[in-house]
């Protein structure tokens, strides 16, 4: 449900005593008892934290009691000076203007989740003959969508199991309808080839229905369908379909046996449990849907210290559940503060949700398997993070830098004899790898197959914008490449005004052989070469070869791109619909070409002639 307009804020204050102190009663005296968000701001005008209230007054009363329980409260109203609030219509609203502050301003004393991408589903498509499809993103109202799952794998993994007991289609509509003979998926008994007219609309619709049925949990309802089908196909004496009714029975309870099913049918849940251990937290998210397990998501929340796991628990609901999807049941096995939240992802989801902490009959195996990954999963991170934090000290102590050296950033070019040149910058933070803040740079404007050049636009790209306060300034610039890139990227530091940045070259070894690569330094003139168990050497090598992933990556895209644009641009005749209509008729370049002169001339606009001339423009 989209966030109804809010009610802009009414109240800003700047109070003080003559200590220099934020005054606490004189704010109060003039704040209101209306519904909406506050934000705690210190000396250095820094949002440090971002809360929702049903009252406005007596929440941020709360703050300034002479006993406050927590010392990391009792530090962070210690650093206030001055508290802003907007006052909005409902409840409901100022829990999802919190959450867009928070993402926005990442307060330190917030519990910070992820904000992870959508959620992927198992489609099937609104066609005469039904697509079982992967899908994320916005969703159409002419097909139906199941889910969510907790990742693609599992997605994969449905699909797979769909196409094995019901054999749908999973092919695109452009090969759907210019099929002459079944694939190969047909051959291996995945598909029964609704394409070349092999198995009836009635009846395949009839198998598309099953895997909805089943996809719902009402796989009972499948098997008596089934079975019903079975029967009457070997009184008709038609043993051959009946024996394929006999094995989809077979698999489906093959399945059933796999996975633990629970007894409450009154629709999907999660379940959500927080763990903590040697000061980290760890929050993990199993989904089931129809009484199945479809998998489950581990999250690592960040500004967790002093927190209990309520707390923790109560910040993902509300940080999660307003970008994803809400199902009727969470199940928590503790007690949360009761602050409104299932009334507000009620209105949001359209129907009743509850948060429950019951832990009874099958929902305590539910809560043990959350457990048992949670400490699974935070067990793997602390060990990751050990040995990440192992290799960054061996960086620094290999390389002689500072002890406060965390974040690094790396560049590679990538391109093919000069054409589609892409420059990637990749980024090392908080030990690990910061996929969400990598960026490419399209390189246009120089003499093909000049990586100085190339270098010196990225670089100048990424720290023009950095030197103007727009992102963070790294501690360490690895640069892939010798001697004369290392240059470039000093004299661009130079010129946009950060030339304290440490800068380091890896050039490739002998033979290009990992293990051999030679660190450079701009002021020394020889290389660094680490022995090959060097843990500094390997983290070394892991971020330059998410660089180069990261570019060759963006590099073939660019040209793949521009090789279906510039081969069918280039034929006279050719515009924009029909070069649209060729790639969606024959599913892309490959297929245009590999098509005849008669089956180009069937794409409507496309003359006899001009399928000629398009034939042999391809060939």
């Amino acid at each position: 449900m989209p966030p109804r307009r809010l009610v802009e804020t009414r109240l800003l204050w700047r109070r003080f005593d003559l200590s220099g102190m934020f005054d606490a009663k004189e704010f109060l005296k003039t704040l209101t008892h209306l519904p909406g968000v506050y934000r705690m701001i210190n000396a250095g005008d820094e949002v440090i934290y971002v809360g929702k209230a049903g009252d406005l007054k007596k929440r941020v009363a709360s703050y300034f009691q002479k006993n406050l329980p927590s010392p990391r409260t009792r530090m962070m109203v210690s650093q206030i000076v001055r508290i802003e609030t907007t006052v909005t219509r409902s409840e409901g609203e100022a829990l999802l203007l919190e959450n867009n502050f928070i993402k926005q301003l990442m307060p330190r004393y917030n519990v910070l989740f992820r904000d992870d991408k959508s959620y992927p589903y198992i489609m099937l498509s609104g066609d005469e003959f039904s697509c079982l499809a992967f899908h994320r993103g916005s969703q159409q109202k002419s097909n139906r969508y199941y889910g969510p799952f907790p990742n693609s794998v599992a997605v994969r993994e449905s699909i797979q199991l769909l196409q094995k007991v019901f054999r749908l289609r999973t092919c695109e509509n452009s090969v759907f309808s210019n099929r002459s003979r079944p694939c190969l998926q047909y051959q291996i008994e995945r598909c029964t080839a609704p394409c070349v007219g092999y198995i009836s609309e009635q009846n395949y619709r009839r198998d598309v229905e099953h895997a909805a049925l089943f996809l719902e949990g009402r796989e009972q309802q499948v098997l008596d369908d089934l079975s019903a089908c079975m029967t009457a196909a070997a009184t008709d004496q038609n043993y051959e379909l009946a024996a394929i009714y006999r094995d989809r029975m077979q698999s489906l309870r093959q399945v059933q046996a796999r996975q633990f099913v629970s007894d409450f049918r009154s629709g999907d849940a999660d379940v959500v449990v927080c763990v903590t251990s040697s000061g980290l937290m760890c929050v993990n998210l199993v989904m089931i849907r129809g009484g199945r397990h479809v998998g489950d998501r581990s999250y690592f929340p960040r500004n967790t210290d002093d927190c209990e796991p309520q707390a923790v628990l109560q910040a993902f609901l509300q940080q999660h559940y307003m970008q994803q999807p809400v199902p009727p049941l969470i199940i928590t096995g503790v007690e949360l503060e009761p602050d409104g939240l299932e009334e507000i992802l009620s209105e949001r989801a359209g129907k009743k949700v509850q948060i429950s902490s019951y832990a009874g009959g099958d929902r305590r195996v539910w809560l043990k398997m959350a457990e048992t990954n949670a400490e699974l999963a935070l067990g793997q991170h602390l060990a990751q993070k050990a040995t990440q934090e192992g290799r960054l000290q061996a960086l620094r102590e290999a390389l002689e830098l500072p002890e406060s050296l965390a974040r690094i950033e790396c560049f590679d070019i990538s391109h093919t004899m000069g054409e589609a040149t892409v420059a990637s910058c990749v980024v090392f933070d908080q030990g690990t790898m910061q996929s969400s803040q990598y960026r490419r740079y399209n390189i246009e404007g120089i003499t093909p197959g000049d990586d100085y050049a190339a270098m010196r636009v990225a670089l100048t790209r990424r720290y023009t914008k950095i030197a103007s306060g727009e992102g963070r300034v790294p501690d360490l610039i690895f640069i892939d490449g010798g001697r004369g890139q290392l240059g470039v990227a000093g004299e661009v530091l130079q010129e946009v005004g950060l030339p304290g940045i440490l800068l380091v070259g890896i050039a490739k070894g002998e033979e290009r052989r990992p293990g051999l690569e030679q660190m450079i330094f701009p002021d020394r003139e020889d290389a660094l070469q680490l022995p090959k168990d060097n843990p500094g050497l390997h983290l070394l090598q892991q971020i330059r070869d998410e660089a180069h992933r990261f570019a060759i990556t963006g590099h073939r895209g660019r040209r793949a791109k521009a090789l279906v644009t510039s081969s069918l641009e280039d034929i006279a005749g050719v515009g924009a619909r029909r070069r649209q209509k060729l790639l969606t008729r024959f599913g892309g370049l490959s297929g245009v070409m590999k098509a005849s002169t008669d089956e180009l001339a069937q794409v409507e606009g496309i003359s006899q002639t001009l399928a000629q001339t398009i034939y042999e423009a391809l060939h």
